[in-house]
């Protein structure tokens, strides 16, 4: 596959990162990853937005494997699954090391 050509991996990553462009969404994760699971009830106290539409954030976080629901009698708690974002930041070492490779070699090439 051509370095240009992205890779059935790489164009699994673009779902996860327009989920994560949303600063309401990115809000959302970031609760999450810093405490237990939390109600959707939960989720909106003290935020401007409605039960639906943390609702509809939280489909769009569970539909990229961001968050889960767990059910906890008769609500849905829903946390925060570090999963997906530890393979995108894999690959995004991966492609900081070969712009750094490339770097080096156009500064090789330069300084002759």
């Amino acid at each position: 596959m051509s370095p240009r050509t992205p890779s059935r991996r790489q164009r699994s990553y673009a779902p996860v990162f327009a989920a994560l462009g949303d600063r309401t969404r990115l809000s959302l994760v970031i609760t999450l990853s810093t405490g237990p699971p939390q109600s959707i009830a939960q989720l909106t106290e003290g935020s401007p937005l409605t039960r639906q539409a943390i609702t509809k954030h939280l489909r769009v976080l569970e539909s990229v494997g961001i968050v889960h629901a767990v059910r906890s009698g008769r609500e849905s708690l829903f946390e925060f699954d570090p999963q997906p974002l530890e393979e995108m930041k894999r690959y995004l070492d991966q492609v900081s090391q070969q712009w750094d490779q490339a770097l080096g070699r156009l500064k090789s090439f330069v300084e002759r």
